[in-house]
């Protein structure tokens, strides 16, 4: 089959302002093949070069050496710009940064336009694109009005109407729900399917890469590995060195199989059949009962946060945003809040340090000082934002200082403008957040997407607020680094700081979160342990939620043992594939 992208040998080097190259190249060398009609993933740390690859294969950068051809096309040659441009599509992590259209369908006929297709050929591409997508009913709606994974559909719509023959996806899934992602990819692995369309997805999630059909590596701008899902997964201490992880469900059967001492096949991990396979497998042959692990239950503290009979309309009260929330928040705990995009994640925490203000119901904090504040009385805000620190979802609309030392100190500084010790606490906030201290000189906007992060949460951290209100803390971050903004996130919860974390991660959410506060259409619908709230595939789904990948695979080994040994008791689910293994593991072997 031949080759839609074929790069080789290619080195870029980023350069600054004045025009100086910087001193690490963002590719090396680098060569790749993808061939045409194949669905193939990119993987790699953050800084590795997988977004610059990208966009030299679609002509939004030119390599400093070497080849590049896409569709036959060279595409270093700039008079073929619009040759590959028109064929090429791209969708970016951020939808609201790629939507130029006031109304759906504007949007989507903006790209074939631009491409010179007229009328009625136009109006027959923008509906089909959105009948495909399933936006068709939207069509005349505000397309800022949609939801994250409507507007990623919107997205791929906008793409498909230019009909092109290469799509490169720049982690577009990171902000998106399970729900929405699962839906996102569907689409994607359908329009590879029917169409033929070659896709190039850039992403930082391992389930994801494990739907394609080929995996390559990329390290310090080259290709490393590159393989089948299970060639790459096959290889785990490999992988870990590379900062990546294995998908939960294939981490599982190597848990598993390292209790049984065995080892793990390519063919034990190439589909979900046969990880479950080997897992029952691999369980069955263990001889050593392993210790038996515990729920970590952590003890309910002094109430902190007070959230009463809550509602907020957008619209004069003809739909509701929120509807009668109710929930106590507990000090020195770290609660997750979840649910699908659109569900009103977002304007409850936008209520819990007074950007937005109740239209019924109150939010308290009952500070450390004995206080009782509230963010219904203007004379209580400022009080309250002292004490409840809110990092967005978006760190870089944060950011704005001429450098990352004095955006940190900011917020601090407009409380007093003689501040003691402050270049102490701005050497602190930014350790604690995991900044290098060499970072405070840069200007913010010269940081990596993680980096951003992290100056984003040591600008709230400075203030020392008992409460932390993060909105997807680790979204867009590779493995380790969202490894490493756990790890801090667990430190902050352990010296007393209460953790609010939004996330759509559902296995991060069971992971780390003492509590799970899930949100259904404005409603509060469940409250409580990971293990009560994903009992079950039907109960989660009753939520609107899907199930962590790592609980619903668990499951299906747990079934088809059962059916086995039906004498056997099992444990309720851990979110640790380790202590998941052993749980599988100790219940097999204490039935014999």
């Amino acid at each position: 089959m031949a080759n839609a992208i074929s790069v080789k040998s290619v080195s870029f080097t980023y350069r600054t302002e004045d025009g100086e190259s910087r001193s690490t190249k963002a590719l090396d060398g680098i060569s790749i093949e993808v061939e045409s009609g194949s669905y193939c993933a990119i993987l790699g740390p953050n800084g590795s070069g997988k977004s610059t690859l990208a966009k030299i294969i679609d002509i939004l950068e030119l390599p400093d050496e070497g080849q590049v051809c896409v569709l036959g096309v060279n595409a270093t040659n700039e008079e073929e710009f619009y040759r590959i441009r028109e064929n090429c599509a791209y969708v970016f992590q951020n939808p609201d940064n790629q939507i130029v259209g006031t109304i759906v369908e504007e949007d989507v006929a903006f790209g074939p336009e631009n491409l010179g297709i007229k009328l009625p050929e136009l109006r027959e591409r923008v509906d089909e694109a959105l009948k495909y997508v399933g936006l068709y009913d939207l069509r005349k709606r505000e397309a800022a009005a949609l939801s994250g994974g409507q507007k990623q559909k919107l997205a791929i719509a906008g793409a498909l109407a230019m009909q092109p023959k290469v799509l490169i996806l720049d982690e577009s899934t990171a902000m998106l729900d399970p729900v929405s992602r699962d839906e996102f990819l569907d689409l994607v692995e359908k329009m590879n399917r029917e169409k033929g369309i070659t896709v190039l997805t850039i992403t930082h999630d391992m389930n994801e890469a494990a739907r394609c059909e080929k995996i390559f590596v990329v390290e310090h701008g080259q290709v490393t590995m590159s393989g089948t899902p299970a060639q790459i997964f096959s290889h785990p201490d490999v992988i870990k060195k590379a900062g990546l992880e294995l998908p939960p469900d294939i981490s599982l059967v190597y848990e598993i199989a390292k209790l049984s001492e065995s080892q793990v096949a390519e063919d034990d991990i190439k589909d979900r059949e046969s990880r479950i396979k080997a897992a029952v497998r691999f369980a069955e042959s263990a001889k050593d009962i392993p210790e038996a692990p515990v729920h970590d239950l952590r003890e309910k503290k002094r109430k902190i946060m007070e959230i009463s009979d809550l509602s907020f309309s957008y619209d004069n009260k003809k739909t509701y945003a929120l509807e009668h929330i109710n929930l106590d928040v507990y000090e020195g705990e770290i609660l997750a809040v979840v649910g699908k995009s659109g569900c009103g994640k977002t304007t409850f925490i936008s209520h819990l340090n007074g950007i937005v203000k109740p239209q019924s119901g109150s939010v308290k904090l009952f500070s450390r000082d004995g206080n009782i504040y509230t963010t219904s009385k203007k004379k209580d805000i400022a009080e309250i934002r002292k004490n409840v620190g809110l990092v967005f979802q978006y760190p870089e609309y944060q950011l704005f200082e001429e450098t990352v030392e004095k955006d940190i100190a900011y917020g601090l500084l407009c409380q007093s403008k003689e501040q003691e010790n402050l270049k102490a606490r701005v050497k602190e906030a930014a350790t604690m957040s995991g900044l290098d201290v060499e970072t405070l000189e840069k200007s913010p906007f010269e940081l990596s997407g993680g980096q951003k992060r992290r100056a984003a949460l040591a600008g709230v951290l400075i203030m020392k607020p008992q409460v932390l209100v993060l909105d997807e803390p680790a979204a867009g971050l590779d493995p380790k680094g969202r490894a490493d903004m756990f790890e801090i996130i667990c430190a902050l919860r352990d010296s007393g700081t209460t953790i609010i974390l939004v996330s759509h991660n559902m296995d991060e959410a069971a992971r780390y979160a003492d509590r799970i506060f899930c949100i259904k259409e404005g409603k509060a619908v469940a409250e409580g342990a990971a293990e009560e709230l994903f009992e079950s595939n039907e109960r989660a789904r009753g939520y609107g939620l899907s199930m962590p990948i790592l609980y619903d695979f668990a499951d299906m080994v747990k079934k088809e043992l059962l059916r086995k040994h039906p004498e056997i008791s099992l444990m309720p689910p851990f979110p640790d594939p380790a202590k998941e293994a052993s749980s599988i593991v100790r219940s097999v072997l204490h039935a014999e």
